[in-house]
């Protein structure tokens, strides 16, 4: 199997006829999915989608991909394939599209209305081509064929990308339910029939590629979320993707059926459905649904909420209900439903929310104590039907965590994949398909961009790691005054401490020791003020950590007179 470097270098040159493949998100994490194809010159781009930030990245409120490397070469990319409206997989195409507005978006009707009603809160008008399963439309030097998957969301597609140098077929996500709720089955023949034809590289989702077996049906979901809305004595409050149109659906069908409301609460969850609806997905019955702000004039038996926070995130509607931030207050009987898995990384997040949420008295169901949710991605042996259906010359696992990609990577092998022709790459790793073989040639930089607020890569890892130093540690300001021409101490030192945990009537045995420092630097003539400054630094810092084993941030201020 081919792997990663740490001291892979920049690529050479892309060899006349071959195919450049560089994912810049998305491999060795569960987000941020995007991959660069590259041929002749021309770009085209699958997927621009967001990861979200853990709860080391303090103040982040989305993880974009790094665009350097293809900044440069914008006038190059023929067009953005969206191969459904996740928002690891489309949160990302407004960042770009400011740096070119008219690149082409290309998705399924589903994908491109929830991305339009997006691009609106940027005012951003997108240059869009609808597309359908079974057709082939050429961007290029690209011929793409697109094929119905079956995911959690509606109008996912798989897409074939023919070149010169080979098919590549890119799964995106999907899963293999033989009874979808809305009828829509994978592709399977035309993954067969691509195979056929011959599959140069297979490039397949693995977020479930650990999970053995198949994945359980959507259907089966639909009896246990009306046996939960059947048996609350109260109000139902239903946390969800704000795009998992599929168990809306089976929510707002089993409220209706129990002569309940249904009141959508969340921006994302309102925009979301709505477009849903207009387009027919989401099939709303008569006077179901009422505004969350007349929510209290119903009675709480005739109620359900639907609502985001599902992963725990901070600032999202079930997380402030837990944290009683938001006007819909959570009460004694109460039935709060998490109708959806957990993203790894976000347990603590999610028991936090749970733990909230039974402090006032509701009762939670969640995927730990009842079958409420079915993963929307392909288990192991999914993913080994595709792989004997498609047989193909090579692999390279995509979408999925160090360990989703191996264990992928080892499935493949046991299809007869010969081992020096599966490609395991991370993000920025270059993979060149030049005459039938994937080879890793080299690596570009595909960092991570943090946005923040209004700033969008204006955070360093380095800002990150002082706001961690700043939450766990506190800081310490020093201000002392010194001569510019002898380097004396003539005031100070004046010390303030916030969240260190330091009593501050302790300052004042210390600061003859920041005396004494600065009186010997003088005494040996030092009068450059960063010097100062670093004496300060290093003289307080010692002090705070042999007498407290602590180590907040040191901010030493130094006036010149």
């Amino acid at each position: 199997m081919s792997h990663p470097h740490p001291e892979l270098g920049p690529p050479p040159a892309l060899p006349e006829g071959g195919l450049r493949i560089v994912a810049l998100g998305g491999l060795g994490e569960i987000g941020r999915n995007m991959a660069v194809f590259e041929y002749d010159g021309r770009l085209l781009i699958v997927d621009c989608g967001v990861l979200f930030p853990e709860p080391d990245q303090p103040g982040v409120d989305l993880i974009l991909p790094d665009f350097e490397y293809i900044r440069d070469r914008l006038d190059d990319v023929e067009a953005i394939v969206l191969t459904h409206a996740h928002e690891d997989h489309i949160g990302a195409v407004p960042y770009l599209l400011r740096e070119r507005r008219d690149i082409r978006l290309i998705g399924s009707k589903l994908t491109l209305a929830l991305i339009e009603a997006k691009l609106s809160e940027h005012r951003i008008q997108p240059n869009k081509l609808e597309v359908v399963e079974g057709e082939r439309h050429v961007f290029g030097p690209f011929d793409c064929e697109f094929l119905a998957v079956n995911h959690s969301i509606p109008d996912a597609l798989a897409v074939a990308i023919r070149t010169p140098a080979g098919i590549v077929l890119h799964t995106g996500d999907f899963r293999m339910d033989q009874l979808p709720s809305d009828g829509r089955l994978t592709d399977l023949g035309g993954f067969a029939r691509l195979g056929s034809e011959g599959v140069d590289l297979l490039m397949s989702d693995s977020t479930n590629a650990e999970v053995p077996g198949f994945v359980t049906s959507e259907r089966e979901i639909a009896p246990v979320i009306d046996e939960v809305i059947r048996t609350s004595e109260q109000r139902v409050i239903v946390a969800s993707f704000a795009s998992h149109v599929h168990r809306i659906q089976q929510v707002m069908d089993a409220a209706a059926r129990h002569r309940r409301k249904v009141a959508l609460v969340g921006r994302s969850m309102i925009r979301n459905m709505g477009v849903a609806r207009d387009l027919g997905y989401l099939k709303v019955p008569p006077d179901l649904i009422v505004d969350s702000r007349d929510i209290e004039e119903w009675p709480p038996q005739d109620v359900v909420l639907i609502c985001t926070g599902s992963q725990g995130e901070p600032m999202a509607a079930l997380s402030r209900m837990a944290n009683r931030d938001h006007p819909i207050r959570i009460a004694e009987g109460d039935t709060v439903l998490l109708a959806s898995s957990l993203v790894p990384g976000n347990e603590a997040a999610v028991n936090k929310v749970i733990n909230g949420l039974t402090r006032w008295g509701a009762r939670v169901v969640h995927k730990g104590n009842a079958k409420v949710h079915v993963s929307g991605h392909a288990a192991a042996g999914e993913l080994l039907y595709v792989l004997n259906l498609t047989r193909p010359s090579n692999f390279m696992p995509v979408h999925g965590e160090w360990r989703h990609l191996r264990a992928h990577a080892k499935l493949a092998a046991l299809t007869g994949v010969p081992d020096d022709h599966i490609v395991i790459a991370e993000d920025g790793v270059v993979v060149d398909l030049v005459d039938g073989r994937a080879k890793i040639v080299g690596a570009v930089h595909a960092g991570y961009v943090y946005v923040d607020g209004t700033s969008v890569g204006e955070i360093t890892d380095t800002s990150l790691k002082d706001r961690r130093i700043l939450g766990d540690e506190g800081f310490i300001s020093v201000v002392v005054v010194v001569d510019s021409n002898t380097g004396k101490l003539t005031a100070g030192p004046e010390i303030h401490a916030r969240g260190s945990g330091i009593d501050p009537a302790q300052f004042d045995e210390f600061i003859p020791q920041i005396q004494r420092a600065l009186e010997e630097k003088a005494a040996d003539g030092v009068v450059d003020m960063q010097e100062i400054r670093r004496v300060v630094r290093r003289t307080v810092g010692r002090w705070v950590s042999d007498t407290y084993r602590r180590r907040p941030m040191i901010i030493p201020v130094v006036l010149e007179v």
